[in-house]
């Protein structure tokens, strides 16, 4: 059992496969098991980019939380906007490349929805945070260069803010962990609210 924000937090699901949400909540001393979620994404441009990631992690936490009413289990769901555009993750290296090209040079956003749920989804509380990344001009060989060094297949706008940021990345304003896929100080506030609810 560990505190978290002075309440009694006994288990924690994360609905979430990826293994940076996971570092993260260990670095911030969260306690907890992963079980992925089933749920399908949405990332359909019929809504803002906020109630995108919003909807995302709020059906992953609750598709595990039907499973495991006993706990309280956290959903997250991240995503590169531009210019009215969603990035998610990109469908193969052709699409990466073409993402990497039409963020070069300019400032987007990073959302990321966090959700909690308890009581087999029947408490809720969901929540999400923006940050804004900006990109160096980058040339067909910056982008060759990078994708030889990073994985991005796996990760919202085909990049990883942690891994080679600096061969892309000129500047970010806001949390770095929100860029990374879940910010963990929102996580703690929330969890709070969800227990005492």
């Amino acid at each position: 059992m560990s505190i978290i924000g002075g309440k009694n937090y006994n288990k924690i699901i994360l609905a979430s496969a990826s293994p940076r949400r996971s570092e993260l909540l260990a670095r911030a001393g969260i306690p907890f098991t992963v079980e992925v979620s089933k749920a399908d994404e949405d990332n359909s441009p019929s809504d803002y980019p906020e109630g995108i990631v919003r909807r995302n992690a709020l059906a992953k936490a609750r598709e595990v939380s039907a499973r495991f009413p006993e706990a309280t289990v956290l959903g997250a769901d991240t995503i590169v906007a531009l210019g009215g555009e969603i990035y998610g993750k990109p469908a193969g290296i052709d699409d990466a490349k073409r993402m990497l090209a039409e963020l070069s040079g300019k400032t987007h956003s990073v959302f990321t929805g966090v959700a909690l749920a308890a009581e087999g989804g029947e408490k809720v509380l969901v929540c999400a945070e923006e940050s804004r990344v900006k990109f160096k001009k980058l040339s067909a060989e910056d982008i060759e260069k990078y994708l030889k060094s990073v994985n991005v297949l796996d990760k919202a706008g085909a990049y990883a803010a942690q891994e080679c940021g600096s061969m892309i990345i000129e500047a970010i304003d806001g949390n770095f962990d929100n860029v990374m896929g879940l910010p963990c100080g929102l996580v703690k506030k929330n969890a709070q609210r969800v227990l005492m609810a």
